[in-house]
Parts: C-alpha cells; structure tokens; sequence
C-alpha cells in the first residue's frame, strides 16, 4: 500500500499515542477541526454528525464508539464522517470525567450507591480479562467463570450505561446548538473567500487577454 507505515507502531506505542498524540493534544485537535471544516455536507448535517460522535462517548461501549456514532448519525441524516470525528471528545482525559458523571447519575436512577472511579476502572479491565479468559476456556474445555462479570454487569456496566443517556443527550444538543451556527458562517466566508479568488483570478486572464497583441 502507498500510505501504509515503513515501519508498524508497537503496542506501547499505540496506547501511549491515544493517551498522548504524536504532535501533542493541540496538533490533534487543529487536525480533526480542519478536517471539519473541509467536509461538503451543510452546516446542519455535520453539526448532527458531530452531534451522534459525543452521544456515542457517553456509552460504556468502549471499542463500539464508531459503530454507535455511525448508527446515530444515519438515523439523524448526519453526516458519518463527522460522526467519527466527534468521538473524539471521548479520550483518555475526559474519560474519566464521563464514567464519574454517568457511574453517579446511574446508580441514582437505579437506586444503588455508587462505586469510586478507581473502582470502576478497575473493573473494567478485571472484566475484560475474565471475558477473554471464559472465551479461551470455551474452546479448550476448562471452565468458565462469569459470577465476576455478572456484578460487574449490576455494579458498573448497567449503571453507566443508564447513567451516561441523559448526560450524552444533553452534550450532544449543546455541541449542535453551539456547532451549526459556528460552521454555518465559517461555510459562507469560505464561500465568499472562494468567489472573492475566482473573480480575482478571472480580471487576471481577461487584462491579459486585452493587453496581448492583436495577431
């Protein structure tokens, strides 16, 4: 392939980049902006887009996100593109933020105390860990665990699960309420810049073609 690396990142480097991009936080976040701004789609579709990628942060779905925010962004008619860009607001740093918020509000609605976050973390890596260990027994015939999974099923995934709708709808009005007006008038300047050129660009080929010499 002609994009593809000289020479393939390690794992190390694979996790150190999500938690820390290469070119820092700022390059990363001027990318997927101006990535944003070149998409064709109106103001409103991408706004959608960006819109269904937050909604899909607050989802305890780690490894779905692209796959929710494609599914949420073609049922709005958003554009998908900036769906998957919008994920980005869940990363490593506001993660931790997210799963608070969500653990809290959901052990609320469902009538449980709330776990700490250290706790929660901790669970979910001890969870995948029994899941891959239960997949691997299921073939070569040791047996299977899932009383852990069940209380992490009742402790954490369920709670933030619940918990994580009304905090991902409410972020997901509010990137659309404070994103369509913002792409809308960077659309038309870009628009009006673009038509600003071209007509520059037109005077110049129409005084050179009055000032050649007649044949």
């Amino acid at each position: 392939m002609v994009f593809k690396r000289r020479k393939p990142r390690t794992y190390v480097e694979v996790v150190s980049e999500s938690i820390y991009p290469r070119g820092g936080w700022r390059r990363a976040v001027r990318y997927v902006a101006h990535r944003l701004q070149r998409l064709p789609d109106p103001a409103h579709k991408i706004s959608r887009g960006i819109a269904a990628g937050v909604f899909a942060s607050f989802s305890p779905l780690f490894g779905m996100h692209f796959v929710i925010a494609t599914l949420v962004a073609l049922a709005l008619r958003g554009n998908v593109v900036a769906a998957l860009m919008g994920t980005f607001i869940g990363n490593p740093v506001t993660f931790p933020l997210i799963a608070a918020v969500s653990m809290e509000l959901g052990s609320w609605m469902l009538g449980q105390s709330s776990l700490p976050l250290p706790l929660v973390l901790n669970a979910f890596t001890d969870a995948s860990i029994d899941l891959w260990r239960n997949l691997i027994a299921t073939f070569s015939g040791g047996p299977v665990h899932w009383g852990g999974l069940d209380v992490f099923w009742d402790q954490v995934f369920l709670p933030y699960l619940v918990g994580g709708l009304i905090p991902g709808f409410a972020a997901a009005v509010a990137t659309y309420v404070l994103a369509n007006p913002i792409i809308a008038t960077y659309q038309k300047a870009r628009v009006a810049r673009l038509k600003k050129r071209f007509a520059k660009k037109r005077e110049r080929v129409m005084s050179r073609r009055l000032s050649a010499p007649a044949e």
